[in-house]
């Protein structure tokens, strides 16, 4: 504006008129001059045009599709050949129907691993009415191809219930029973079929712990594929021996929660409140921790606020969260049990109101306590805050012992553990250690050995008959010490069914 108004004042013709104008006086734009404002203002209007079109252009051209929520396609993929190799497979069966036993021929046909089998049968109504026609199978699984383009989506869409672009609790139920029922590793079970809702809940909290990073109780197709539990699941395939899949389908890793879950719930109705969680691990944990794990903070199921009782489903994450406090979901787990007003940050008051239960304890064993503001001291400078005084989510992942962070305000026997050790031969470890197996495996490696010996020392107590003070017995002996020791619930009365968990309600 400023040049426009400087080459306007240059015009010997109009210097006259614009200083009457400055001076407040009327006057009529010559049409000369009318004619070159107007040339001027087109000849800014053309040059802005040249500036903006190539920019455009090459902004268009240089920017690549880079979102794909349902996988990037695959230009070489042939789904006629697929095809017509599933109707080849299908022709082998009477009527080119296939049962829930002929499903692991298609699914490898689909070029899928073996355990889609049952998300495959139930995706084309096989569920319904028991068995699923060629062309039931063709018109499913050609439309998932052509609008899923990965391994994740493709599961999310097999067992998403209709409308949804994500996986529930409840949608994982068919398709982990029949991996109990059809794995050899798993084939103890088929007698103790009130047994195989207990590892299924395990087995699906295990599930959601690891990959439902969102917390909302949903796996989308990017959870799904951020997480390992896929490739897990076609190990399965090749693993006979499901203990050796820790991550998700141990079983060994089942029967410690599940014996940990049995010693507390004295009653035996599958849910346990707050005196019986205080007992765990000789009463380590801190009242006001035990209090804030009621609340709701972490659980999903409405009874544990309401009722005050807390869920098998639920015991699996907190036991899970309480030996392995290293995991990026064990780290938000006890950070929402400690961030009392949910703000996302642990203020010094939080600290303190947690470290005064500790501080107590520590009396009542004859020891002295350390003084706040010098334990206080301690945890900044091993957590490093960014923001002086102030703790946050970000701080405790980045800090390589957020566990010694956790246990000083909550857990009174790994504190005094940790206390007992040189801290900087604890830095050297953490500094030098590539951790190839985690906390809670070596946790639950240690126990299940401890569950065995006990196990075996009461069969030999008790060899002419059961013992009916045992919480599990023995389902399958050893010979020899070649096999592992599986086991079972030998009273009925214990059935615990899934639809009592309100799996739909998101954490608050």
């Amino acid at each position: 504006m400023r040049m426009r108004e400087l080459s306007l004042r240059q015009d010997p013709d109009l210097r006259k008129e614009l200083a009457l104008l400055a001076r407040g006086c009327d006057f009529v734009l010559p049409s000369r001059f009318k004619k070159r404002l107007r040339a001027f203002q087109q000849g800014q209007a053309q040059a802005q045009v040249r500036t903006q079109e190539p920019v455009a252009t090459a902004l268009s051209e240089s920017i690549p599709k880079f979102y794909f929520p349902q996988g990037r396609p695959q230009a070489n993929i042939n789904i006629d050949s697929l095809i017509s190799k599933i109707e080849k497979t299908f022709s082998q069966f009477p009527n080119e129907r296939a049962t829930i036993e002929d499903m692991g021929k298609v699914a490898k046909a689909c070029e899928c691993p073996l355990y889609w089998k049952m998300p495959l049968f139930c995706s084309a109504g096989g569920d319904r009415t028991g068995f699923v026609s060629v062309h039931k199978l063709v018109a499913m699984w050609r439309k998932t191809l052509q609008t899923c383009h990965d391994d994740a989506s493709k599961f999310v869409h097999l067992l998403a219930k209709p409308g949804c672009n994500y996986l529930e609790q409840d949608d994982l139920i068919p398709f982990l029973q029949d991996v109990v029922n059809s794995h050899a590793g798993l084939a103890f079970l088929k007698e103790a079929p009130d047994f195989h809702s207990r590892y299924i809940t395990t087995v699906i909290q295990r599930i959601f712990y690891n990959a439902n990073r969102s917390w909302t109780g949903k796996i989308t197709c990017s959870e799904l594929r951020k997480s390992n539990f896929l490739q897990n699941l076609a190990l399965l395939e090749q693993e006979e021996d499901v203990n050796q899949l820790t991550d998700f389908f141990s079983y060994e890793h089942f029967y410690v929660i599940y014996c940990k879950f049995w010693e507390l719930d004295t009653d035996h109705d599958l849910y346990i409140d707050q005196k019986d969680l205080a007992q765990h691990n000789d009463q380590a944990i801190s009242q006001k921790m035990i209090e804030r794990l009621f609340s709701g903070t972490v659980t999903r199921d409405r009874k544990v606020h309401k009722e005050g009782r807390l869920s098998y489903a639920d015991f699996v994450w907190f036991l899970i969260s309480e030996e392995d406090k290293k995991t990026d979901t064990s780290i938000e787990y006890w950070f929402r049990c400690m961030d009392l007003d949910g703000d996302g940050v642990l203020s010094m008051y939080e600290l303190e109101y947690f470290y005064e239960d500790q501080c107590q304890r520590l009396e009542t064993m004859a020891i002295e306590p350390l003084p706040f503001e010098d334990c206080l001291c301690q945890m900044l400078d091993l957590v490093k805050p960014e923001v002086e005084g102030k703790i946050t989510l970000r701080d405790l992942k980045r800090c390589k012992l957020s566990h010694i962070f956790f246990d000083t305000f909550f857990n009174i026997e790994k504190y005094l553990d940790h206390e007992q050790k040189d801290p900087f031969s604890i830095i050297r470890e953490m500094e030098t250690d590539v951790q190839e197996v985690t906390d809670w495996e070596k946790y639950a490696a240690e126990e299940y050995d401890i569950l065995v010996a006990e196990e075996a020392a009461n069969d030999q107590c008790n060899d002419a008959y059961d013992n009916p003070l045992s919480p599990l017995g023995q389902h399958i002996s050893t010979e020899l010490g070649l096999k592992r020791h599986f086991f079972q619930i030998p009273s009925p009365h214990c059935k615990l069914e899934l639809d009592e968990y309100q799996y739909e309600e998101d954490f608050e």
